[in-house]
């Protein structure tokens, strides 16, 4: 039961975070127009001077966009930021100026799907950049498993073949140690001819052995 509230609680925190970013554009507009409306009850209405000094930032940000965006080093992220808070100057001198909601709610909507326009893009490259780290971090897994894979095949290949090489040394030992004593004892009996065994198509003795018999 634990178990499954702690992972409940995580794919509820794991989805807000994913919503989140979704929401920016329509809460950053909505902000906007609230408060633009709050400065209209308070004495904005109506008032030229409030207008003309909203339309004079909105027009200074809207040219710092356009300067920003024909620099050879210009920064997407100060244009996109420039042309933004113009766009919020203006949808705010107008929501404050304006006697009714109609005209600051059409501006309002036109803000919010202009800034889900240009977030979109964003999210697109982000999107695209995370498809390609995941797949490069696969195919790096991938080629990681596979080197370690041969290693652990050639690792076993190696023991495997010592093993055989110890085996074969072992038995090669015995069977020299039995030899030696088979023809030890055979040599002690009466009437022993190295000849005779040669000749029996048993290998030749070594120079040795049979000095040794002599004496």
């Amino acid at each position: 039961m634990a178990e499954h509230t702690t992972t409940t609680e995580a794919n509820r925190r794991h989805w807000l975070a994913t919503a989140s970013p979704k929401a920016a554009p329509a809460i950053a507009t909505s902000t906007v127009l609230i408060l633009a409306r709050i400065w209209n009850a308070n004495g904005a209405q109506h008032s030229i001077g409030d207008a003309a000094l909203m339309g004079v930032l909105a027009t200074g940000a809207a040219v710092a966009g356009g300067l920003a965006a024909a620099g050879r080093n210009g920064d997407p992220a100060v244009t996109g930021a420039a042309f933004t808070a113009s766009g919020a100057l203006a949808v705010a001198g107008v929501a404050g100026y304006a006697d009714g909601l109609p005209l600051p709610l059409l501006l309002w909507a036109i803000a919010t799907v202009l800034s889900y326009a240009l977030a979109a893009r964003y999210w697109r490259e982000d999107r695209r950049e995370s498809v390609a780290y995941d797949r490069h971090t696969i195919e790096r897994r991938e080629t990681q498993r596979h080197v370690e894979t041969v290693e652990v095949i050639r690792a076993r290949a190696s023991v495997e073949t010592a093993r055989v090489q110890i085996d074969v040394a072992r038995e090669s030992t015995a069977y020299a140690t039995a030899l030696v004593a088979a023809i030890t004892a055979r040599n002690e009996l009466p009437g022993f001819n190295p000849d005779a065994l040669i000749g029996d198509g048993l290998p030749e003795l070594p120079a040795t052995v049979i000095t040794a018999k002599e004496h």
